[in-house]
């Protein structure tokens, strides 16, 4: 197949939402009805014995949360889908703003009970900033929740976004019967079913039809019959060209537990969804459609097989072929590199791929030479933009419990923070080493996994340190009377670039006046 028909043929997105709507669950239902599993898992439970397939981590297990981006791959409907189940939980917020530069477009979860919530604002702030395209599914509706009208009215008014319902629940709670398709005009009623597909579906075309009052009842016939009569007075015909635009976003209801509603997400998605779209260089705009190989990494896991210590490395292909063992320029360093063990994904469970086109994601098994925000190139030489890390809001001094393991833990803290679980700074008077991170939750994946993956156990000591920012001068002059003058508030991150330690914002507000000539930068992407 040529380069163009691989790209047309490429879904590649990102499930994103607040904790505990049900992203995993939907992942696990899109991959049942993709074909790519048999049975789906429980993000917990103790009567299922199978864990969600994106939730691998033993932390993520006994937790019932995600805390690291799995990606996973499936054929659906002669489309190749890509996805990305991205953690909820604000604690791992960076990991989710990373995995929004490698997708086309979004799938945003919201609880029918909840509404729209503070991570889901923060979120779509970040897809708002690159255009985005957005569709919107309202879950579980087995549960007694919120009217839709109010819903849709919420998700507009909070998140600033135009709604187009294509899909209507009838009934919700207890009385919940099904779902009616406005995309395809077919109303499918589906028997409750937790693991396995029920191949059971009645399929009405016509709503006006008498028959509607068989299966739903006279009420609810009469009832439904009114909403779509009124969303058909109220929204315009729906307009692909806008839900590209990131302007329009159409609305699904269903139940990913019980499998409803999933189906008709999928389907529609795989129709309207876009393609591969351009990236953005240091120097141009690269389509997809580029002959030349070009990629970024945008994501590092250790470990991901405990017993052979491997670290493997995410990259979005942009543009050209990629093709397994051929040498491709690394920008940073400056030289070529070849890649003869790529993978493909399914969680943890990987193969081994020979070419890879745009809009797939592979891993890179890497010994430590490639980090976040790397570019690998087989043309021009220009870095892909928009993979900053954000000033931390947490910072605690790591201590050392056992000596006898102090390189284990060295190691462990370098290939966490590579993986940018969270970010280290050690200060250049007495080297102390301090982590920073966006909330508590992330010390203790910290602390779980050095303990887990190396063997080391450390300590976190609260320190007094308001904001990290990264410091830049015109003139070396400047830096050096700045770095003579306030010595001990000076620490690296770990790309060796220096960091001024701010102990409250009062006084770095008096830091900035005295020393005029030093930039103070709070992304380290300057």
């Amino acid at each position: 197949m040529s380069l163009v028909e691989e790209i047309k043929k490429r879904r590649t997105f990102g499930i994103i939402s607040h904790p505990d709507a049900g992203k995993t669950t939907l992942t696990e239902k899109l991959l049942l009805f993709g074909g790519a599993i048999q049975t789906a898992g429980a993000v917990k439970s103790n009567k299922i014995k199978d864990h969600a397939r994106s939730d691998w981590m033993e932390i993520e297990k006994q937790r019932g949360i995600s805390v690291a981006t799995s990606v996973m791959g499936f054929d659906y409907r002669n489309k190749r889908i890509n996805l990305l189940d991205t953690p909820g939980h604000k604690d791992f917020a960076e990991d989710t703003y990373r995995t929004l530069t490698a997708v086309d477009s979004v799938i945003m979860v919201i609880d029918c009970v909840k509404g729209v919530e503070e991570q889901t604002e923060r979120l779509m702030e970040v897809c708002r900033m690159r255009q985005t395209p957005v569709l919107c599914f309202i879950n579980k509706l087995d549960r007694e929740g919120r009217d839709p009208f109010e819903l849709l009215e919420e998700i507009e008014e909070k998140l600033g976004l135009q709604v187009h319902p294509l899909s209507w629940p009838i009934n919700i709670g207890k009385n919940f019967k099904g779902v009616y398709s406005l995309y395809e005009k077919k109303l499918v009623l589906f028997e409750a079913s937790r693991q396995k597909l029920s191949a059971e579906k009645i399929e009405i075309s016509d709503i006006e039809s008498p028959e509607l009052e068989q299966y739903v009842g006279e009420n609810d016939a009469a009832q439904l019959r009114e909403d779509v009569e009124l969303i058909n007075g109220v929204y315009e015909k729906f307009d692909t060209e806008e839900y590209l635009a990131g302007n329009i976003a159409p609305v699904f209801f269903g139940s990913a537990v019980n499998n409803f509603g999933v189906q008709e997400l999928l389907d529609c998605f795989v129709d309207i969804a876009p393609a591969p779209i351009p990236r953005e260089t240091e120097l141009r705009e690269v389509e997809p459609q580029d002959p030349k190989f070009s990629g970024f990494i945008f994501k590092i896991h250790a470990n991901m097989d405990p017993k052979h210590r491997n670290r493997i490395a995410f990259m979005r292909v942009c543009s050209g072929k990629f093709e397994r063992s051929k040498p491709y320029l690394h920008i940073r360093h400056d030289k070529k590199m070849k890649f003869s063990n790529t993978t493909a994904f399914m969680a943890q469970d990987k193969e081994i791929v020979d070419e890879a086109w745009p809009g797939d994601i592979i891993g890179l098994y890497d010994t430590g030479n490639l980090k976040i925000g790397d570019t690998l190139t087989e043309g021009e030489k220009g870095n892909y933009k928009g993979i900053p890390s954000f000033s931390p809001e947490m910072f605690r001094e790591v201590v050392n419990k056992d000596a006898m393991k102090t390189k284990q833990l060295e190691k462990g803290l370098s290939q966490l923070m590579e993986e940018g679980l969270a970010q280290l700074f050690t200060f250049e008077m007495g080297s102390r080493k301090v982590v920073g991170v966006v909330g508590q939750l992330q010390f203790e994946v910290i602390q779980f996994r050095l303990k887990g993956e190396y063997g080391a156990s450390c300590d976190f000591r609260p320190m007094n340190l308001y904001k990290a920012c990264w410091i830049s001068a015109e003139n070396e002059k400047d830096m050096d009377a700045f770095i003579a003058s306030k010595g001990r508030h000076i620490a690296r991150d770990k790309d060796g670039k220096l960091v001024f330690m701010a102990e409250s914002r009062a006084w770095l507000q008096m830091v900035q006046d005295n020393f005029p000539n030093i930039q103070f930068h709070f992304t380290s992407e300057f």
